[in-house]
């Protein structure tokens, strides 16, 4: 089997079909925007706990947390100085404790962030690097090197960071350091021994917390290319997703996952991992969740699917067919911290939520495991007119447009002004627009016709019907412009998802009893007459 086959590696066991994750609706919790209990504007971690409550009823599974770590926050977070202990910007160890353990109480599994490519420049072990001579056993840890040029002026290679700009930094000394994201984010040399063994130790201290599993920041980073060969090419953040680059999605990343699929299967209760991985096939995306590697991959090709019935239908075929080749779950993401909410993305305004409330159906129809972004069950759309002095996403350092504030605007849960009941406070971190007094927790839960009420609806009938779940899919012979399929229980019920992609109305044959839509319908002589940008279930029983 060569490294990057999808074939199942020689006496390597198949997951447990019954396993929680295979089927699993996973919720991101944005820390910093989730609910602040300080009244410091700022989400922390006995905000989270106290809407655990809300969460349950919701209906998910287990929580995702983003990172609340101790750090200087160059990055919110993904710039770690010290991965065992709690920033006090969030709360204490002990809150993460009471957190874990009331989350289990609620029925709720929770996922940690790892930030494994990089660390801040103020942990321990970069301050040291910084301290000690070049070649020194400190600098090793990180990736180091000589300049180009007579004097070294020039940077080791052209790569570029993620953020824009060169990824190298020089130091007084005339050494450079990588860092493929912030200059404040360098890069670990994950060929170092004291890296891996560092990390596995990380892995333990929160197992041994009782964590469910961890999502795996930049799991298609560690690995760079031998000799860190130049790119060849100019803007490279535009060849992510789309090329191997020398410095991401390397086979050798693969030798890492398996060390901690290890760690995690020394533990009881089916701990998982879920990569966060940029590939450019989803066959390679599928090499991330080999039987013994991770459990799940983020799946970035569904999320920037078009809103078209033949590419988003590609997309699901394929998807589907590459995991069921490693014998791993699909997932389906919308929206998460890092890209524009899809409201927004599918048009905006009523096009964009009738899109949304439709892809929801869609989503949560289809075999594997989804994901939510936390406000995509109230219809959030992006917040595109934040004031200037609020932006601090050092991503706009690419352009202004590259920003990702306005998906991390903190959630609305009450009220008729912001903050809307985020926190204690007068203020949050980042202003909410004040027409989202019809937004929030409260007003939703009061309109039957809400996005909440249909996430809450739609969760509540996929944790209840056996045709949902983990098990096949089935086309249909629909009208152009639809996405028409069946989804079969062993024991005879079914259920099946119509979307009308297309801009017109549509009839789909309707043998069965209609479940859930996502807008206004027909039923006309056997048939369903769906509007442009809607989707609806029906079940029937087949014996």
């Amino acid at each position: 089997m060569t490294q990057n086959s999808l074939a199942v590696p020689a006496g390597t066991p198949a997951g447990d079909a019954t396993s929680w994750w295979r089927d699993a609706v996973i919720y991101q919790v944005y820390v910093r925007s989730f609910a602040d209990s300080g009244g410091d504007g700022v989400g922390d971690l006995p905000g989270v706990r106290s809407r655990l409550p809300y969460l349950a009823g919701l209906g998910v599974d287990a929580l995702w947390l983003t990172p609340f770590y101790v750090s200087p926050m160059a990055d919110f977070g993904y710039d770690v100085a010290d991965y065992r202990d709690v920033d006090p910007l969030f709360g204490t160890l002990a809150d993460a404790r009471g957190l874990i353990a009331d989350a289990h109480a609620h029925g709720l599994r929770i996922i940690v962030d790892v930030v494994p490519n990089h660390t801040s420049d103020r942990h321990a072990w970069f301050l040291a690097a910084l301290a000690s001579a070049p070649g020194s056993p400190e600098r090793a840890r990180y990736i180091f090197r000589d300049g180009q040029g007579p004097d070294g002026s020039r940077p080791p290679n052209d790569w570029e960071s993620v953020f824009g700009g060169p990824a190298w930094t020089r130091l007084p000394d005339g050494q450079w350091y990588l860092h493929l994201f912030a200059s404040e984010q360098p890069d670990l040399n994950w060929e170092n021994p004291e890296v891996r063994t560092e990390f596995a130790s990380i892995l333990r201290f929160w197992l041994d917390l009782g964590v469910d599993g961890f999502r795996v920041d930049v799991a298609h980073g560690m690995a760079k290319a031998p000799g860190l060969p130049d790119v060849g090419h100019a803007n490279q953040v535009d060849m992510l997703g789309t090329a191997v680059l020398p410095y991401f999605d390397q086979d050798a990343v693969h030798d890492v996952h398996r060390e901690w699929r290890r760690v995690l299967d020394s533990y009881p209760g089916d701990r998982i991992a879920v990569a966060e991985a940029w590939a450019p096939t989803p066959e390679r995306l599928a090499l991330y969740t080999r039987p013994d590697e991770l459990h799940q991959a983020f799946n970035f090709h569904y999320l920037t699917a078009p809103w078209a019935a033949p590419g988003m239908r590609e997309v699901i075929e394929e998807s589907l067919r590459t995991a069921e080749a490693v014998g791993a779950p699909a997932t389906w993401v919308l929206s998460n911290h890092d890209v524009k909410r899809h409201v927004t993305r599918y048009g905006g305004g009523g096009t964009g939520l009738r899109r949304a409330r439709a892809a929801t159906l869609l989503t949560l129809a289809l075999p594997g495991s989804a994901y939510v972004y936390q406000g995509e069950e109230l219809g959030l759309p992006e917040v595109l007119d934040l004031p200037e002095e609020f932006l601090q996403d050092p991503q706009r350092a690419r352009g202004a447009s590259s920003g990702r504030d306005g998906c991390r605007v903190p959630l609305p849960w009450e009220g008729e002004e912001p903050p809307f009941g985020f926190g204690t406070g007068a203020a949050s971190w980042l202003p909410m627009p004040p027409n989202w007094r019809d937004l929030t927790v409260a007003a939703q839960s009061a309109d039957p016709d809400s996005m909440l009420v249909l996430y809450r609806e739609a969760l509540r009938v996929r944790r209840g019907h056996p045709a949902l779940g983990d098990g096949p899919l089935r086309w249909l012979v629909g009208p152009p412009g639809t996405l028409f399929f069946v989804r079969e229980a062993p024991e005879g019920r079914t259920l099946t998802c119509a979307v009308n992609m297309g801009a017109r109305t549509v009839r789909v044959p309707l043998h069965g009893t209609p479940l859930l839509a996502s807008g206004p319908y027909r039923v006309n002589g056997g048939c369903a007459e769906l509007p442009p940008d809607t989707a609806l279930w029906w079940e029937a029983e087949t014996r």
